[in-house]
């Protein structure tokens, strides 16, 4: 019996996987499985982008409790939204902290997109919900995630650390 209860389990969570991943698109090309990040370098110069990836790891930091918990990309979107100030205020606070005198503007926007792949994960071109964090003019490079579902995350050493909501849930299903 427990061997089916497996099978059962992971037949959901391959197929919840599929569909979360697979890109599902909406109406227009609108792209409804995912909520991104985009963080904005004020410039592409040495320092603006170091300061980003600064940025990045206390923004990530901040993010990852308020995130971690949630069900669905709109209940991760409200959270978001309700703590956009404190986006702001934590990028601000870095920015200062290393010598940067512009500011940073967070808001939730639907924009289009390319094509981006990292790694084995292809994000398809089209429109998406995304938080984006704007760093100063916000013309610079920036650096991209999916805040929800969770598929990374920089990890505190600058790496690039993958979550699966699916995998903790199993973990949890068997106490581990």
């Amino acid at each position: 019996m427990k061997k089916i209860a497996v099978i059962l389990l992971l037949v959901v969570s391959i197929a919840v996987t599929v569909f979360a991943f697979g890109g599902f698109k909406g109406q227009d090309g609108e792209n409804t499985s995912y909520l991104r990040i985009h963080i904005r370098a004020d410039s592409n110069a040495q320092e603006a982008q170091a300061v980003k990836y600064k940025v990045r790891d206390k923004v990530v930091e901040l993010l990852t409790p308020i995130v971690a918990e949630c069900e669905s990309k709109e209940e991760a979107m409200q959270k978001i939204a309700a703590s956009l100030g404190k986006v702001e205020e934590t990028a601000a606070e870095v920015l200062h902290a290393n010598g940067f005198s512009y500011g940073a503007r967070a808001s939730l926007k639907r924009e289009e997109f390319p094509t981006r792949v990292y790694e084995n994960v292809t994000l398809e071109a089209g429109v998406y919900d995304a938080l984006i964090l704007e760093l100063g003019s916000g013309k610079g490079d920036n650096w991209w995630c999916v805040v929800y579902p969770p598929l990374c995350f920089a990890g505190g050493n600058g790496n690039i650390v993958y979550k699966s909501k699916i995998a903790e849930i199993i973990k949890k299903f068997f106490g581990e």
